[in-house]
């Protein structure tokens, strides 16, 4: 298991071009959020569902990872054992920076899924074919993301992960979905948040060091801190 984690949420992908998932104004203009994230909706609002992820998907394929996701990847290519990557994000960032190790707790865009069985396949920025069938077991397929009614089986993933974890690094995240603060009560020796501002949900006195700035800005610093702690860690 990883000895520092970095843990992502959508400020770190706002500054290249990517709008919070959960933005009302941006996202949800033109949708109820019931009829399009909800995994009840599915079979009433399948048409509407896979043309909305189908749009999302595509807004992605010009989309370039910026500095920030770069240095941490870079970072885990250094230090493969030591680092793990997770992120609230479904887009595709890191994996354009180079970093394919990364857990995504939501689900990824590029993907869909079967509804019945394990099949998961990378359609890149295509659309989905909504006459398609899975060819393992011929059950209907999905956007291979989580929906807000759903399990995020991930979880799992990465509560073991911080079973060794020793650093956290919070970026881009307001808390109120995965709420960073309870990792704190594991005595970890190390830990940064880089957040544009304060949030209700975090309580940033319970951080070693916060930095109030974009992820690109900050990013150098981190990595700088993280490299530190890991050499230290091996001496």
């Amino acid at each position: 298991m990883a000895k520092v984690i970095i843990l992502t949420g959508s400020g770190i992908s706002n500054e290249s071009g990517i709008p919070t998932f959960r933005d009302i104004d941006r996202l949800w203009d033109e949708h109820k959020i019931e009829d399009i994230s909800e995994n009840n909706s599915l079979n009433e609002n399948r048409n509407k569902i896979i043309e909305f992820y189908d749009e999302k998907r595509f807004d992605l394929k010009d989309k370039t990872p910026n500095y920030a996701h770069k240095t941490i990847a870079k970072l885990k290519d250094k230090y493969k054992d030591d680092i793990a990557i997770i992120t609230q994000n479904v887009d595709d960032m890191f994996e354009k920076a180079g970093c394919n190790d990364v857990l995504h707790l939501h689900g990824i865009l590029r993907e869909i899924r079967c509804e019945e069985c394990d099949f998961i396949e990378d359609i890149k920025y295509e659309k989905l074919d909504i006459s398609r069938t899975c060819p393992k077991c011929q059950a209907k397929l999905r956007p291979n993301i989580v929906f807000f009614t759903e399990e995020a089986h991930a979880y799992k993933t990465m509560f073991k992960e911080f079973e060794d974890c020793q650093m956290l690094v919070v970026i881009g995240t307001s808390g109120a979905v995965v709420n960073t603060d309870y990792f704190l009560s594991l005595h970890l020796k190390k830990t940064i948040l880089n957040n544009l501002e304060t949030s209700t949900y975090i309580d940033e006195k319970l951080y070693d060091k916060v930095l109030f700035k974009k992820a690109t800005l900050a990013i150098d610093e981190i990595a700088e801190d993280i490299e530190e702690f890991l050499l230290t860690k091996k001496d």
